[in-house]
Parts: C-alpha cells; sequence; structure tokens
C-alpha cells in the first residue's frame, strides 16, 4: 500500500476543490511547494502533483510551479498530471524528473497516443481515470463519455503503463469514504496496479483499500484539513506493506 499525498495546483496556488468544481475552492497554501515541502518532510516517498488549470484548459498553467517542485525534492517521487494532451507536454515533465506523468482527457480520446508516449516511457506512464457513475469523465470533469471506466481500462491491457488511478468525482474532496464497489469492479478487469482517488478520509479508508485489492491511495483533503495526520498514515503504510 502506498500512501500518496496530493498537492492540486490552481493560479499558481495549493487548493482543493469539491467534487472538481471550480466554484467551491479552499486555498491552503499560497506557494503549492510549501504544501509539497509539508508532505515530504513529514516522510512521503511519493506525491501527486495535479495542475488544475491545465485540467480544465487542455495545457499546463502551472508548470513553473510544478518543475520548482521537482527540482526541489529530488528524492521524492512525484507523479504530475493536469493538463498533459501532447507529447511535448509529457516530454518535459519526464525530463524534469517527474517519476509518472499522468495522463487523463487525452487517454480516453486516444488510445494511440497512449501507447506511443507508454512505449516512449515505459513503466513512467498512468492513465488517471476519472468517473462519474462508472461513466469516464473528461477535460477538468466537465465532459461525461459515454464510456465505461472498465471498458477504458481493457482497452489499454497490453501497454508498459505504470499505474490506474481511479477517481469517483462524485466522492472527491466530500470526505466521505472511496467508492469501493467501483473499485472493486475495476480490480477485476485491471491488469495494472489500481490507486484509488477521492473519498479518502480515515486510515481505515486506507486498511480498506488495501484489504480489496488497492496498490495505493491518494490523501489530499483529509490531510489538509488534519484529519489524517501524515505520520500516521505513512506509518500505516509501512503497517501495511
Amino acid at each position: 500500500m502506498r500512501v500518496i499525498p496530493a498537492v492540486d495546483m490552481r493560479n499558481g496556488k495549493a487548493v482543493r476543490l469539491v467534487q472538481g468544481r471550480a466554484d467551491r475552492e479552499t486555498v491552503y497554501d499560497r506557494n503549492p511547494i510549501d504544501a509539497a515541502r509539508r508532505w515530504v518532510e513529514g516522510g512521503a516517498k511519493r506525491v501527486h502533483l495535479v495542475d488544475l488549470d491545465g485540467a480544465f484548459e487542455g495545457e499546463p498553467r502551472n508548470a513553473t510551479h510544478t518543475i520548482g517542485i521537482l527540482r526541489a525534492f529530488p528524492d521524492c517521487e512525484f507523479e504530475v498530471g493536469g493538463g498533459l494532451r501532447t507529447e511535448a507536454a509529457v516530454r518535459k515533465f519526464v525530463e524534469a524528473g517527474a517519476a509518472r506523468c499522468v495522463l487523463g482527457t487525452k487517454a480516453a480520446e486516444d488510445r494511440g497516443f497512449v501507447a506511443r508516449l507508454a512505449n516512449a516511457f515505459p513503466g513512467r506512464i498512468s492513465v488517471g481515470v476519472d468517473a462519474k457513475d462508472g461513466k469516464v469523465v473528461t477535460k477538468g470533469w466537465v465532459e461525461v463519455r459515454d464510456l465505461d471506466a472498465t471498458a477504458l481500462v481493457r482497452e489499454l491491457a497490453g501497454l508498459p503503463l505504470g499505474e490506474i488511478i481511479y477517481t469517483d468525482i462524485d466522492r472527491d474532496g466530500m470526505l466521505t469514504e472511496p467508492n469501493f464497489g467501483r473499485l472493486e469492479e475495476l480490480l477485476e478487469v485491471s491488469p495494472f496496479p489500481v490507486i484509488a482517488s477521492g473519498g479518502v478520509a480515515t486510515l481505515a479508508h486506507i486498511e480498506r483499500a488495501k484489504k480489496i485489492g488497492c496498490y495505493g491511495c491518494i490523501v489530499g483533503k483529509a490531510l489538509f484539513d488534519g484529519r489524517i495526520e501524515i505520520r500516521e498514515a505513512l506509518a500505516l503504510e509501512q503497517a501495511l506493506a
């Protein structure tokens, strides 16, 4: 089990949205490097970075902050996502030191693109499967597609991907619990490790995610709000290893 703290960036700040809605934003740090430092100094070995402006607009908008974080903490693994819809954008972050780049919208639109990038950077491309009622949602979570999350993952089988990051957008930022039912459906068909995202609010949620077979959990709002302490979460990570 990997516990992966999240840093979501919007307008150059570390923020959290509720259900991905831009009008429901809480700013936690004026500079996202401070949020990253908090998790790294707390012991995190891996951190999830998301450019929310990039997700909404289709290309990275907080690249300066993202690259600054990658360079400031070279011993930490960072997975980078949000607006990665061209090979140039992916290559930029890989070359800057990202352990993994996360494709979301582009994965739903163009499987060939995913294949090219996965083969160019084996193990360093992950796919973010964001879903509502089991259907894939793209473009900053504003477009629901007639595509089942499980079907998308099946279509990616055979590629040298890193992981699948599954986010139930109705749970994201809500501090309820992950959608374990949907996660179990995805785990049944996924040939890749699955990371749960959205709704993680307690250590018990992390334990349950491990029990059903998840490789990791992304934790955001619960850490920022102090519902989960980073050192307790990482101690649990070790206990569940």
